[in-house]
């Protein structure tokens, strides 16, 4: 659970995993401006590649999406823009990611999203054993299975790494 005995408060993020019965482990850190997911699995020593970014983008009508991918990844815009049948996928802006979340960047979970948006996964993410995802506040995470992912918030597999 926390460790450091650091108590963490709900989130909309564990609410909506807690409302739906999923088991999950708390990983607070200290946040680190601009640290990302690399930041975060070294101060919990974990492999960063088990570590997954929730990143708010749009595609070229402005329509937003939530991509995760592993931390040691990044995505590639045109294979996501393909396999979603898009013409162009970008990241949002900070402020308009945060608008379409309602969480801030650095702390943005999938889970209790302000509003709904359609997710995509990085297909391999959903091979791993666990995965450690943001927790919907800047400096912590919160470990599931993986299946979590579709069962709860249906997302969809793609294959978008570089």
């Amino acid at each position: 659970m926390a460790r450091k005995g650091r108590h963490v408060s709900e989130t909309p993020a564990t609410q909506a995993l807690r409302a739906a019965g999923v088991a999950f482990t708390e990983h607070p850190y200290d946040y680190v401006d601009h640290g990302g997911a690399a930041e975060s699995a070294r101060q919990l020593g974990v492999p960063l590649h088990e570590v997954v970014k929730t990143l708010v983008m749009e595609d070229e009508r402005g329509r937003p999406l939530v991509v995760l991918m592993h931390g040691d990844r990044e995505v590639s815009t045109k294979n996501l823009a393909r396999a979603i049948g898009c013409k162009a996928v970008a990241p949002c802006k900070p402020e308009v990611a945060q608008r379409h979340s309602g969480y801030l960047v650095g702390g943005t979970s999938p889970f209790g999203l302000r509003k709904p948006m359609p997710v995509v996964v990085q297909a391999s993410v959903l091979a791993l054993p666990r995965i450690l995802i943001n927790g919907g506040r800047r400096g912590y995470l919160v470990g599931i299975a993986p299946s979590v992912l579709v069962e709860l918030l249906q997302a969809r597999a793609v294959d978008c790494a570089l």
